[in-house]
C-alpha cells in the first residue's frame, strides 16, 4: 500500500535527472570540475555564527520550541521594517512572525494550512510560475490540489500573469506561489505588480505566498517586498512571506528562515506546525537572532556577488541573451539545447550547469519554457568563477 498521489511527481532536477543526463561523461582530467549547478553559496559563514552555537551548546539537552524565541522573532520582525522601511511595530513579532527550519519545509507545510479539501465546490488550484521550485508542486499535490502552471518567460518579464487566467481558475484557487527575486531567472516583482496580485488573492481569498529567499542579493535597487507594498493596502491579510538567512548570511546548512504576514494564517499554521514540524535547535536560533539582527556582513556579501555580475558581463555581454538580474545570484543563459550545452560544458570544460528544462516542467499549453536556458550559479569565491565563467565564454 502507497500514497499513489504522488506518483505523478517529477523526478529531483540534481538528484536524478543531472546525473543522469551526464553519465559515461568523463570531464578533461587535466581540468579541476567547478560545479555551478547548484545555488549553495560558497561565500564565508560569519563568524559570529560560530560564537553563538559555541555559547549555546549546552541547550541541546533541552527540545526547542516550535516557535523559538520572543528575541528571534523580534530580531526578524526588526529586520522586516529596517529593510522595507516599515514604522516600528508594523510587525507583531508575537503573531505576525514564526520560524522555520528552512524555508523549504515551510513552503511545502504551507499549502497543508491553506487549501481546503474543495473550494466553489471543486478541485482547489494552486498556481505556480514556471519556471519553478519543485517544493511548490510537491505542496499542491500533498494538499489534494490541482497544480496551476503559469510560464515565467521574457515575453512576461519572467514573471507569471496570474491576472489574466480565467475566472473558473480563480475561483477555485486557493493559494498562489510567487517566487521575487526569481530563481532561476532574477526578475523582480514591483509594486504595482505586486498591489494587483494582493487585490486579486482578497477578491477571489486565496494566500499569496511570496517566497522572497533572493532578496538580499542585488545590484544596486533593493528589491521590494510584500509586505512593504502591504503597508499601503491596509495590512497584510491573505499574504505571507518566506525568508532565509541560507543565501543572505551564507548559511545553508543552518537551516533558518521565517514566515510572516497574515496572523489568522500564522495562527493556523503554527497549530499545524506543532503537530509535525521540525523546531530549530536553540542553538541555532541564537544564531539566527544574531544574523538577523546585522546588516554589515550582508552588505559585504552583496558587494561579492556585484564583483562577480560585473565579470559576467565583461565576459559574456553580448552573448547567450546575457543580462544583469535585479535579483539572486544565477545566470539565466539562452545557449538554444539547455540539455546539449550542460553535456558539452561537462565533457570538455569540467563545469558543471543546470539544463534550465531540469528547472522548469513540460506544459501540454506552453512546452517547456526552460527548454533554451542553462542555470549558471555564481556561488563560488572570484577565483574559481573567473577560471569557470571564462571556460564558458571559451567553449561556447
Amino acid at each position: 500500500m502507497h500514497n499513489d498521489r504522488f506518483d505523478s511527481l517529477p523526478p529531483s532536477p540534481f538528484a536524478t535527472r543531472l546525473p543522469r543526463l551526464l553519465q559515461g561523461l568523463n570531464p578533461p582530467a587535466e581540468m579541476r570540475p567547478i560545479d555551478m549547478s547548484i545555488g549553495e553559496p560558497r561565500h564565508a559563514v560569519p563568524a559570529m555564527v560560530r560564537a553563538e552555537l559555541v555559547a549555546h551548546l549546552d541547550t541541546l539537552n533541552a527540545y526547542p520550541s516550535t516557535i523559538g524565541t520572543p528575541a528571534l522573532r523580534q530580531a526578524i520582525a526588526g529586520f522586516l521594517e529596517r529593510r522595507y522601511s516599515l514604522p516600528a511595530g508594523t510587525i507583531d513579532p508575537d503573531t505576525q512572525v514564526l520560524p522555520l527550519s528552512g524555508t523549504r519545509e515551510g513552503l511545502f507545510m504551507a499549502a497543508l494550512a491553506a487549501v481546503p479539501e474543495r473550494k466553489s465546490g471543486t478541485k482547489p488550484a494552486v498556481l505556480i510560475p514556471n519556471p519553478l521550485y519543485y517544493c511548490y508542486v510537491g505542496a499542491a499535490v500533498a494538499a489534494g490540489a490541482e497544480p496551476v502552471l503559469l510560464p515565467a518567460t521574457q515575453q512576461t518579464g519572467f514573471l507569471p500573469d496570474y491576472l489574466g487566467l480565467p475566472e473558473a481558475i480563480l475561483a477555485r484557487t486557493a493559494m498562489a506561489y510567487l517566487c521575487s527575486p526569481a530563481n532561476p531567472q532574477g526578475a523582480v516583482a514591483g509594486p504595482a505588480y505586486l498591489a494587483r496580485l494582493i487585490d486579486l488573492a482578497r477578491r477571489h481569498d486565496f494566500i499569496l505566498a511570496v517566497d522572497e529567499c533572493y532578496s538580499e542579493i542585488y545590484p544596486d535597487t533593493p528589491p521590494p517586498g510584500v509586505l512593504e507594498v502591504c503597508r499601503d493596502l491596509g495590512g497584510c491579510a491573505n499574504v505571507i512571506t518566506f525568508n532565509s538567512l541560507s543565501k543572505r548570511s551564507n548559511v545553508a546548512g543552518l537551516r533558518s528562515g521565517f514566515v510572516a504576514g497574515d496572523p489568522a494564517f500564522i495562527r493556523r499554521f503554527t497549530h499545524l506546525r506543532n503537530y509535525g514540524a521540525t523546531a530549530m535547535p536553540t542553538a541555532v536560533v541564537a544564531a539566527s537572532t544574531a544574523l538577523w539582527k546585522d546588516d554589515e556582513h550582508v552588505r559585504e556579501n552583496r558587494a561579492l556577488y556585484r564583483a562577480k555580475f560585473d565579470l559576467a558581463e565583461r565576459l559574456l555581454a553580448g552573448r547567450f541573451g546575457f543580462y544583469r538580474p535585479a535579483g539572486g545570484f544565477f545566470l539565466w543563459l539562452d545557449v538554444g539545447d539547455g540539455e546539449a550545452a550542460t553535456r558539452r560544458l561537462w565533457a570538455e570544460a569540467a563545469v558543471k550547469v543546470v539544463p534550465g528544462a531540469y528547472l522548469a516542467l513540460d506544459d501540454p499549453h506552453f512546452g517547456n519554457p526552460g527548454k533554451p536556458y542553462i542555470r549558471v550559479a555564481l556561488v563560488h569565491d572570484m577565483a574559481t568563477t573567473a577560471e569557470a565563467l571564462a571556460r564558458i565564454a571559451k567553449l561556447a
